[in-house]
């Protein structure tokens, strides 16, 4: 987004992303803390397949990105951490995530570093 884009937010209720061959492409931005992360996922690897079949077989549904921003009190209680670090490597610029840890006391781990916020 940038500087007075228009957006739209949900909270609560159902969680799906189900695009249709021929939508017009949307980018997401996806919000979790904690345990939220759940139906996030879910969504991040169907968009994860989504751009590995486009990749392989040329299908027709139209993506655009999709950025997760997750919270924690810790790297610790980040759920699916690596599994998120694994669809971004496979998926660069196309899948991206920002961690943001609040009460993190211990070194994080280079690997996460560059994704990470907060203290």
């Amino acid at each position: 987004c940038t500087l007075d884009s228009e957006v739209a937010l949900r909270v609560g209720g159902d969680f799906f992303f189900d695009p249709q061959p021929g939508d017009s492409p949307v980018n997401l931005v996806l919000i979790a803390g904690g345990v939220g992360i759940n139906p996030l996922f879910s969504i991040l690897l169907h968009i994860a397949d989504l751009h590995g079949y486009q990749e392989g077989k040329g299908n027709r549904h139209k993506l655009g990105t999709a950025k997760l921003y997750y919270s924690a009190k810790n790297t610790s209680e980040l759920l699916f951490k690596e599994n998120i670090l694994g669809l971004m490597k496979a998926h660069p610029g196309k899948i991206t995530c920002c961690f943001h840890v609040t009460q993190q006391r211990s070194q994080i781990c280079k690997e996460l570093q560059p994704h990470i916020t907060g203290k």
